[in-house]
């Protein structure tokens, strides 16, 4: 069964066949995210990050959030250069479908329509870029569904002919080392996705 896969293991077994460094494109939702991310794949891989995220609004706090992920990438010590490519920024296209499913929880139809969206994105990007395989931050956060987000990777790496790579990012204390690293680094952190449903349910939550 798919929820039994050990992804993260998944992960470590490609990246370590490779006999020269991967060049992988990794979706990045955040700076706090892509922290423990970044670290724990720069060793055996290099990595151009794609800042894609129409579901963040307002635009205020998209470039906010982008100028972190720039500031991180510049100040954390990595063995090579990591470049940022910025997706458009087109909330409309996140809200056509999202309008219709603000009652849903997270991790329902709107989280993984958004999600889907995102990752064909980045597909995309990856072919242009030449990339050897893509793949996503999104693995880290406790409150995304791991399993659904690699079998749609890999679902869209099949109709785009671009190797997903499996991760489990929050495996490993992954999600406990965001945190520390965002402390290190006085990282902006947020406890919503982005999204003004998201939003919402966090504050009803506190």
């Amino acid at each position: 069964m798919s929820g039994k896969r050990n992804y993260q293991l998944e992960m470590e077994q490609i990246l370590h066949a490779s006999e020269t460094p991967a060049h992988i494109l990794l979706h990045s939702c955040c700076a706090p995210c892509s922290s423990a991310c970044l670290e724990r794949l720069a060793p055996d891989a290099r990595i151009t990050l794609f800042f894609y995220n129409p579901n963040i609004i307002p635009e205020t706090e998209y470039r906010y959030r982008l100028e972190e992920l720039h500031r991180l990438v510049k100040e954390m010590p990595l063995p090579a250069a990591v470049e940022i490519i910025e997706g458009k920024y087109e909330p409309e296209r996140f809200l056509a479908f999202a309008k219709e499913l603000a009652d849903e929880p997270e991790r329902g139809a709107r989280c993984r329509k958004c999600i889907r969206l995102r990752l064909e994105e980045a597909a995309k990007a990856a072919l242009q870029i030449g990339a050897d395989r893509f793949s996503t931050t999104l693995t880290l956060s406790p409150h995304k569904d791991a399993v659904f987000i690699n079998e749609c990777g890999e679902e869209l790496g099949g109709i785009y002919g671009m190797p997903w790579l499996p991760t489990d990012f929050k495996k490993k204390d992954g999600y406990k080392r965001s945190i520390q690293l965002s402390a290190e680094y006085c990282l902006y952190r947020q406890n919503f996705c982005g999204c003004p449903f998201s939003r919402r349910e966090a504050e009803l939550r506190e």
